[in-house]
């Protein structure tokens, strides 16, 4: 037999084994994101080391505050987180919702409660309550991480 005649069927058998979709096991999957983000509040909340906090974002994110132009890029980030940091009382807090997957498991989004604390027009420190939606992504290094964040505020009382 000539061995030569085997290479086209084993070449065939490794690119449908390469190319076979990857199995996605939600469970798993999701207790990690949830861990993921849970450290990234713990973290943002103790507001002392920017690169940690900065290395949950993706280096293409994009970041939209409520009455901020788009922040784009971790540059553009860290600049944001930076600034915040530096604001006397300055806390942020978050707690998010069981993420959702899209189908192929590389792609989620989890909503959040988030409780924002800074001094408001008389100085003395202010918490403000919002919601948040987070993307997040699977990188090809398998660690996941936000891609788009985007917050609101909570409509005030008087909106009611």
């Amino acid at each position: 037999m000539n061995p030569f005649k085997l290479i086209p069927g084993t070449l065939l058998a490794l690119c449908a084994a390469g190319c076979a979709p990857t199995s996605f096991d939600a469970a798993a999957e999701s207790s990690k994101l949830a861990q993921r983000d849970a450290d990234w509040s713990s973290v943002s909340f103790e507001g002392k080391d920017i690169e940690r906090i900065v290395a949950y974002w993706s280096d293409d994110a994009h970041l939209l505050q409520p009455g901020l132009p788009p922040i784009d890029g971790k540059a553009a980030i860290r600049a944001f987180v930076t600034a915040s940091l530096k604001i006397p009382g300055f806390r942020i807090h978050w707690v998010s919702e069981k993420p959702v997957f899209s189908p192929d498991g590389k792609m989620a989004y989890l909503l959040s409660n988030v409780e924002t604390t800074a001094p408001g027009a008389n100085g003395a420190l202010e918490s403000t309550r919002g919601r948040s939606v987070t993307v997040w992504r699977r990188d090809a290094d398998d660690a996941w991480r936000c891609v788009v964040d985007i917050s609101n505020d909570a409509p005030s009382a008087a909106a009611g």
